[in-house]
């Protein structure tokens, strides 16, 4: 009997033994996967832009810049020499054609018609025209009435001076 105990234990220990080594294969299999499983995550991870802290403070500020400047031009109201986007402007569309009125931060304004035939804009009311320099390919400078102002505008190379 006690071989039998002897061999019964050898044989309890060998069939848990066979079950752990049948259980600590799968098992090691599992754990292998989730390594290739986690490498091809972190590698597809490092596909990921990382944030530019720098870029995205000037892109924020640029916003907010744009903001406060909405339906600003740059301007030298009359009585001053330097120009700052202190104007504002208005845009109404007509059966007449685009018109554009100039506000100064004082309270006074201009209103210039935009033309199609190559002058670019034209005083719309009053007496006085309004003297057109082309600046580059993307500006003109409109001069009336004592003021100046920088607009937008698609100017023909052959215009320049």
């Amino acid at each position: 009997m006690s071989t039998r105990i002897s061999e019964r234990p050898d044989s309890t220990l060998s069939s848990s033994l066979a079950g752990a080594a049948r259980r600590g294969a799968g098992a090691a299999a599992h754990p292998l996967r989730a390594g290739v499983l986690l490498g091809a995550i972190l590698l597809a991870g490092c596909e990921v832009p990382l944030p530019d802290k720098a870029a995205q403070a000037a892109a924020k500020e640029h916003r907010a810049a744009m903001a406060s400047d909405e339906g600003r031009i740059v301007c030298s109201p009359p009585g001053t020499s330097e120009f700052a986007p202190v104007c504002t402007v208005d845009r109404v569309q007509s059966q007449d054609g685009l018109f554009l009125t100039l506000r100064h931060p004082d309270g006074g304004f201009r209103r210039l018609l935009v033309t199609r035939d190559g002058r670019g804009v034209v005083a719309a009311d009053g007496a006085e025209p309004a003297l057109v320099i082309p600046r580059s390919e993307t500006e003109i400078e409109v001069a009336l009435g004592g003021a100046r102002y920088r607009l937008p505008a698609t100017v023909n190379s052959r215009a320049l001076p």
